[in-house]
């Protein structure tokens, strides 16, 4: 979920903005990107990738809102690294993009919860 952004290094080009498929993000009054609805946030990292400024911290739990200080982000070196690791921008070069491999992963998680739960015995109200 998103968590925070880092007004020092926001440039105000809006991107996060209007990536966002949520609508979590709002233009505030001095410009800066604010978080208007933080619950609706999916987790999708949208954000993150496409602020070239490493701004953005989206928490990796989607479920509910982690503590974070903007202190413990800069000092983590958190910022920016997803956007690093799936090789956008300046870092096509080094790391490379390979999203797509995750529609396998996905996939596989679809086809396990389809499955009849396999059952154990001794477990309450079974037989």
């Amino acid at each position: 979920m998103i968590e925070l952004i880092v007004a020092e290094r926001c440039t105000d080009c809006g991107a996060c903005i209007e990536v966002c498929p949520a609508n979590v993000l709002d233009p505030g009054r001095d410009g800066l990107p604010i978080l208007a609805r933080v619950e609706d946030c999916q987790t999708c990292f949208m954000c993150e990738l496409y602020c070239r400024a490493d701004a953005i911290y989206v928490a990796p739990d989607c479920d509910r809102r982690v503590s974070v200080s903007k202190d413990e982000v800069l000092a983590s070196g958190r910022l920016g690294q997803y956007r690093k690791h799936s090789g956008w921008d300046e870092w096509a070069e080094h790391f490379p993009n390979e999203q797509w491999l995750m529609e396998a992963v996905f996939r596989r998680a679809a086809e396990a919860a389809a499955q009849p739960k396999a059952r154990k015995p001794g477990v309450t109200g079974q037989k």
